[in-house]
Formats: C-alpha cells, sequence, structure tokens
C-alpha cells in the first residue's frame, strides 16, 4: 500500500467496490464516481466566473479546513450572478448538491474542501457579468 496525496491526485470509485488513485483531471469523460481534494485560498482559486452543474448525479462536499459558502442559481432569476446562498459549511461539514442544479462556491478563508461527484456531463456556465 502506497499513501496518496490528495491534493495532486484523485481517487476513482469504481462500480465493482475499486477505489484506485490516479493523476487529477477533470474530464468530462470520467464515468464513475470521483473523490476529489482541493485547497482554496480565495475565491480567484474556486472558478469564480462560472456555475457548476453535475447532471449525472449528487455532489458531496466536505470542509475538511476553513470556511466557505455555497451559492446555488437562482431558480427564479438564472442570470443573478450571485445566486442564492445555501449552506455556509466550516470543518467537517458538508452539504448535498441536487444533480443537476447550478452550484459556485465563496471562500471565507483558506480552506480544505473534498468533493465526491460524478465527472461525467459536467457543465460550467459563465455568471452573469463576468
Amino acid at each position: 500500500m502506497t499513501a496518496v496525496d490528495l491534493f495532486s491526485s484523485m481517487i476513482r470509485l469504481g462500480p465493482d467496490g475499486d477505489a484506485r488513485a490516479e493523476e487529477r483531471r477533470m474530464s468530462p469523460d470520467l464515468d464513475g464516481w470521483t473523490v476529489v481534494t482541493l485547497h482554496v485560498d480565495s475565491d480567484a482559486d474556486a472558478h469564480p466566473e462560472s456555475w457548476e452543474c453535475h447532471t449525472d448525479g449528487e455532489e458531496v462536499m466536505c470542509v475538511l479546513t476553513g470556511a466557505v459558502r455555497v451559492h446555488f442559481r437562482g431558480e427564479t432569476d438564472p442570470r443573478d450572478p450571485d445566486g442564492e446562498l445555501a449552506a455556509r459549511l466550516g470543518p467537517g461539514t458538508a452539504c448535498v448538491v441536487p444533480r443537476g442544479r447550478w452550484h459556485r462556491i465563496t471562500v471565507e478563508e483558506p480552506s480544505d474542501i473534498m468533493a465526491f461527484a460524478r465527472i461525467a456531463g459536467t457543465r460550467m456556465e459563465r455568471r452573469t457579468g463576468w
């Protein structure tokens, strides 16, 4: 068994119960569940210009250290560049982003985040005003 640097790798979870470490890549052709850990110092590290949407499954977003806010794009006004605050996550907390829900994060303080998602079918859309 070898230790895996979660900040430079990703863990792929297979349908047969396998788990394997791979070089990190965020490609829309990744089937199955992917676990990614990242460090964000500021909003600039969290693609602030874009909304993100996972069409193939929900996303579990966990904050290990620091604090972030999760925003959902408004369903009544999808052009609102800020969206609505859905949750504030601090150390040891998580939220489930529903399948097909546009979302983004803002960084309150430098944070380590672990996310579990099905990357295939992920869509990105530029925020209004960016």
